[in-house]
C-alpha cells in the first residue's frame, strides 16, 4: 500500500507538466498586470493566493479601472463558482472518515487541470496527491507571472504585444472546443459576446460600472440558458418531454 509521501510525491509529478503551462500563460498574464500597475511582488502574491486565470486577469483589468471592491468580490466569486461544484465532486470520493480540515484545504486547491488529474487516477482520489500537484504548478503559476512583470520592462515592446496575445489565445482555448462540441454552448457563447457589446452601446446599462455589467449579464445569461438547455446533476441534457440525451 503506498504511503502518504509516495502519493504526494505522485502528485507532484504529475502537476510539473501543468505548471510548465501554467508558467506561459503566467507570463503573459504579467505583461498584462504590469500594463495595469502591478508591480512584480503584488503580481506574485496574486497568482500565489488566486491561480486563477480568467479570474486574475478580469481582477487586474477591473482593478485598473477603479471598481469597487464588493464588485471584484462578486465577479471573482461568479467567474470561480465552477470550482465550487467540482469540490463537492471531488470531497464526495474522498475516504470515509476524511477530516473537515482536509476536504477544505482540497477545495482550495482545485484548478481545472489539477481536479482532472486527482479525478482520473485510479482508485479513491487522496487528498496528498491533489497536495502535490499543488505545489508542483501554483509556484510556477506565480513564479510565470512574477517574471512577466520584470521581463515586461526589458522585453522589446513587439514580442511583449505578441505575447499579450497568449491571454487571447487561453481565454479562445476555454472556450471554443466546448463551443464545437455542444451546440448549446455555441449559441451562448454567440450571444454573450452580443450581449456585452449591446450593454456598452444600451442608454441605461451603458451608464453602469463594467463590473455591474459584467455582474448583471452573466447572472441573467446563466439563469436564461440554465432554462432554455437545461441538463440533469450528471451532465445530461433534458430533451422536451423529460426524456435525457447523453452528450
Amino acid at each position: 500500500m503506498e504511503t502518504s509521501k509516495e502519493i504526494f510525491l505522485k502528485g507532484y509529478r504529475d502537476g510539473i507538466p501543468i505548471g510548465a503551462g501554467y508558467f506561459a500563460v503566467a507570463f503573459s498574464l504579467g505583461i498584462a498586470a504590469r500594463e495595469y500597475g502591478f508591480n512584480a511582488f503584488q503580481g506574485f502574491l496574486a497568482s500565489i493566493l488566486t491561480y486563477a486565470s480568467a479570474g486574475q486577469y478580469m481582477g487586474f483589468a477591473l482593478y485598473a479601472t477603479n471598481t469597487a471592491l464588493i464588485e471584484l468580490i462578486i465577479l471573482t466569486f461568479i467567474i470561480n463558482a465552477r470550482y465550487i461544484l467540482m469540490g463537492f465532486a471531488l470531497n464526495q470520493r474522498m475516504p470515509e472518515g476524511t477530516p473537515l480540515r482536509t476536504r477544505v484545504l482540497v477545495g482550495s486547491c482545485i484548478t481545472d487541470e489539477i481536479f482532472g488529474i486527482t479525478i482520473a487516477r485510479p482508485g479513491v482520489p487522496t487528498p496528498f496527491y491533489t497536495f502535490g500537484a499543488l505545489f508542483a504548478a501554483v509556484p510556477l503559476w506565480a513564479l510565470g507571472t512574477a517574471l512577466g512583470i520584470s521581463m515586461g520592462i526589458i522585453l522589446p515592446a513587439r514580442v511583449v504585444s505578441a505575447l499579450s496575445v497568449a491571454l487571447f489565445g487561453m481565454f479562445l482555448a476555454v472556450i471554443i472546443p466546448p463551443a464545437r462540441k455542444d451546440k448549446a454552448v455555441g449559441i451562448a457563447v454567440f450571444v454573450s459576446f452580443a450581449c456585452s457589446l449591446a450593454a456598452v452601446k444600451l442608454p441605461v446599462i451603458s451608464g453602469l460600472s463594467q463590473g455591474n455589467r459584467t455582474i448583471l449579464l452573466t447572472v441573467l445569461l446563466s439563469a436564461l440558458f440554465a432554462v432554455l438547455f437545461p441538463r440533469t446533476a450528471d451532465g445530461e441534457k433534458i430533451e422536451k418531454g423529460g426524456a435525457r440525451d447523453a452528450d
